[in-house]
């Protein structure tokens, strides 16, 4: 009776058909991560087709381009999602120099401007975004700082510094490039590694309140081209769309906003199929960038924009239970702040799509053409993999993962050569 006492109290393998295992989360960013990128480069392709014949160009010109993107930070992802946590920890310091260094090149002669937004560099032909780096860079090392002073951050001098002065700088170095979108995005991540460190709301509050007033003062106001833009959005725009108003009175504050509705009202249910979208062929500016979203509503109709945003809703799922189940302070605060950058911008950019917010030139994570965004954002999911393969139980999981299927082709294969067919006959 012993050994069978001992047997039923003995703890349970987790069972391989539930969802909810140590392992969920790993694979639910891989899968949602290589869905959106999968219907990305299909989207690009669609959408950059038209423009690039009337260039004279292939047609798969720029396709080509953003696969070899997709390649490189493939590679990275792969790599990120094999360094220990240490690495990271060690490394943040660094790796945010660097990202602010390079930044503040962007305001010096080095600099190169793409649609009013300086904050570009041309490296021997190559044109990169710093800002996208330092995204990353900053949740890190907010991680190693909020995280190594988590029992102190009770203490208003604990969580201003070092950590106030160094996101300010972040944010004025972004700011002088005169790029809102990315500024936004960066206060998001700033935001949830705050949130998530533990400190106190009343500071987070004051916080918010000084950066909002912060940036609608060194942004909006006095600035006639965002404050005609925050004005018609809300006003013209929405009236163009209906009739009320031509798309030649809004033409200068709300040509995207209009053209990008009426691409997704024009998809209805499932769309007009892939590669038959009419605002592609030139009505719609930054159709294979920020208005990508546009282009897959009208081909894919609310259908397709729906599983876009459930794979969104996925993502930042599973990024949420790496939070929620990692020990590691550093480890919830980083996957915060890397989870807010991912999907809030994808809601932003959603949402300037629908009209909700106006233009303010932020890409579609995963899905949007640009090598910058797309690299800095895949090594960022290979870096919470990383965290997601440390989860408690997760590492051993993974490692034993392999021997499983290969015990199982051992024993298929093992099955077949002792049962063999005959010709004419069942197997006896």
């Amino acid at each position: 009776m012993a050994p069978a006492a001992t047997a039923r109290s003995a703890p349970r393998p987790v069972s391989q058909g539930r969802w909810d295992t140590v392992t969920t989360s790993y694979y639910l960013i891989i899968g949602s991560t290589g869905l959106l990128l999968l219907l990305g480069l299909i989207m690009v392709l669609s959408a950059s087709a038209p423009t690039q014949v009337a260039a004279s160009a292939s047609p798969y010109g720029l396709f080509f381009r953003q696969s070899a993107y997709a390649a490189i930070g493939l590679v990275g992802l792969v790599v990120a999602s094999r360094l220990p946590v240490a690495f990271y920890r060690r490394s943040a310091p660094v790796l945010l120099l660097a990202a602010l260094f390079l930044q503040a090149l962007t305001l010096t002669g080095f600099g190169h401007s793409v649609n009013g937004n300086s904050g570009w560099l041309n490296l021997g032909g190559v044109t990169v975004q710093p800002a996208e780096i330092l995204k990353l860079a900053l949740a890190l090392w907010l991680g190693a700082v909020l995280g190594r002073k988590r029992a102190l951050l009770g203490q208003w001098r604990h969580v201003l510094v070092p950590a106030a002065p160094v996101v300010v700088i972040a944010l004025g170095l972004v700011l002088g490039g005169n790029d809102l979108g990315t500024t936004i995005v960066l206060c998001l991540v700033v935001a949830a590694a705050f949130i998530v460190s533990g400190a106190e709301w009343k500071l987070l509050t004051m916080g918010g309140v000084l950066a909002a007033v912060g940036m609608v003062g060194l942004f909006v106001v006095g600035n006639s081209n965002r404050t005609d833009r925050i004005s018609a959005v809300y006003g013209a725009c929405a009236d163009a769309v209906r009739g009320q108003v031509s798309s030649a009175d809004a033409a200068d504050a709300c040509y995207q906003s209009v053209h990008g509705m009426w691409g997704l009202a024009t998809g209805g249910l499932l769309g007009v199929g892939l590669g038959s979208s009419r605002e592609k062929w030139s009505y719609l500016p930054a159709a294979v960038n920020d208005f990508i979203y546009s282009v897959l509503g009208e081909e894919f109709g609310l259908f397709g924009t729906l599983v876009v945003l459930a794979l969104f809703g996925v993502l930042g799922f599973a990024m949420a239970r790496v939070v929620m189940r990692h020990p590691d302070p550093f480890v919830k605060v980083a996957t915060a702040g890397i989870s807010a950058w991912i999907v809030g911008q994808a809601i932003i950019n959603i949402c300037v799509v629908v009209g909700l917010l106006p233009v303010i030139g932020v890409p579609l994570p995963l899905m949007s053409a640009g090598g910058s965004a797309l690299i800095a954002t895949l090594l960022a999911i290979g870096v919470v993999l990383a965290f997601a393969r440390d989860e408690p139980g997760a590492r051993e999981a993974l490692a034993a993962r392999p021997h499983v299927i290969r015990r199982t082709f051992s024993v298929v294969a093992g099955a077949t050569r002792r049962v063999p067919l005959r010709r004419g006959g069942s197997a006896k």
